[in-house]
């Protein structure tokens, strides 16, 4: 089949790019697929991180051509001009935060009006987590009527997409793993550790620093944790909210000492650094419709603790592959992580995950045999 995909890749850091990027690479093993990319993506104003270019010495990467510029309107009538010259079995666009609004509206409007190209979007987020309100529901609804059929990878996004759209033609599937780290040479556990100066039992936290992350939940629960257990904890991420914020929720220097933070985006290279030092990846959402991080803790072998906010706990099986507690509840939290570590979970758990119908079931090739279907028009 011929598929246009329009998205993110290299040089754009983060969780989406990195999707689109496998996305075309895993496609191109069997299909014709063209990639138009962003000549640009947020003004700075917009932008709460430092930069949206990716630092990393080992980028990833996939054949592209830089076209769409969400500032300047002619860009995408050209983008529209090569799908219509292109005339794939489908296009595909992703949907994630209202800021693409009026360049993903326009270019499925002209897609639609004037071709047979069918339009399939592959929605991460229905509304954005930290956001969500009567607005951001009504821009989406507004993008999203024009597309044909839709991709979520949350029963969350599912059920809030079928509420805004009922006759649309929507597929759950789970994310697939993020393992593009998990190649060439790792460091052991102790030769990792001591790069980032921890050691003993170590809890991760990975990912952008955001208010729906929850991180204060993780901090609150960390004395009660080192009253019945010795551990560290590592968080490791660019924080979009003021670091001192959360540096409020450390009661004192004792707790402190236990807590490396490493406030900055962590380039490819230095990933698998972090997660072979840790014993599990904890994430204390208070919301979300899914999460990649978690695929890439998975891609690591490493069992994870999350809270059943939205769609976060949908790929973990409690007490099989991690640990699901209730969102916005440190306790919880501590009398996991306790439970975790006294109970000796982590062979167990990481034992699940390398199974080979976990494999499977997390495999790239799940989500486009779905992309096949959906464009033949099977279901």
């Amino acid at each position: 089949m011929k598929y246009v995909v329009i998205g993110p890749t290299y040089p754009y850091r983060g969780g989406i790019s990195h999707y689109t990027t496998l996305l075309i690479q895993n496609l191109r093993k069997k299909h014709e697929v063209k990639l138009y990319s962003y000549v640009r993506q947020y003004p700075a104003f917009l932008f709460p991180g430092r930069t949206d270019k990716d630092p990393s010495q080992l980028p990833l990467r996939a054949e592209c051509e830089y076209l769409v510029d969400p500032v300047n309107p002619l860009t995408w009538l050209k983008a529209f001009w090569r799908v219509r010259q292109d005339h794939p079995d489908a296009l595909i666009l992703q949907w994630w935060v209202p800021y693409w609004t009026p360049t993903l509206a326009a270019i499925s409007f002209l897609v639609r009006a004037f071709t047979s190209v069918k339009i399939l979007y592959i929605c991460h987020d229905i509304v954005p987590p930290d956001g969500g309100g009567p607005f951001d529901r009504h821009l989406a609804r507004f993008v999203l009527r024009r597309g044909d059929s839709f991709i979520v990878h949350s029963r969350d996004s599912l059920n809030r997409l079928r509420q805004m759209l009922p006759k649309d033609d929507v597929h759950v599937t789970v994310h697939p793993t993020y393992d593009m780290f998990n190649t060439g040479h790792r460091r052991g556990k102790a030769e990792a550790q001591a790069r980032l100066g921890v050691g003993g039992n170590t809890v991760l936290f990975f990912g952008f620093v955001r208010v729906y992350k929850g991180l204060e939940y993780l901090l609150q629960a960390l004395p009660e944790v080192l009253r019945h257990q010795d551990v560290h904890l590592v968080v490791a991420g660019e924080f979009w909210i003021p670091e001192s914020y959360y540096r409020g929720f450390i009661p004192d220097e004792s707790v402190a000492k236990r807590i490396k933070i490493v406030n900055r985006y962590i380039p490819n290279e230095e990933v698998p650094d972090y997660f072979a030092a840790a014993d599990v990846v904890v994430f204390p959402y208070t919301a979300g419709s899914q999460s990649g991080a978690v695929q890439l803790a998975y891609g690591f072998g490493k069992p994870v603790i999350v809270t059943d906010a939205g769609g976060i706990a949908d790929v973990v099986e409690d007490g099989r592959t991690g640990l699901v507690v209730p969102a916005k509840n440190s306790r919880a939290l501590a009398e996991a992580i306790i439970r975790y570590f006294q109970d000796g979970l982590g062979d167990k758990f990481a034992a699940e995950i390398e199974k080979k119908e976990q494999r499977s079931l997390f495999a790239w090739e799940r989500l486009v045999e779905l992309i096949e279907k959906l464009s033949a028009g099977s279901e």
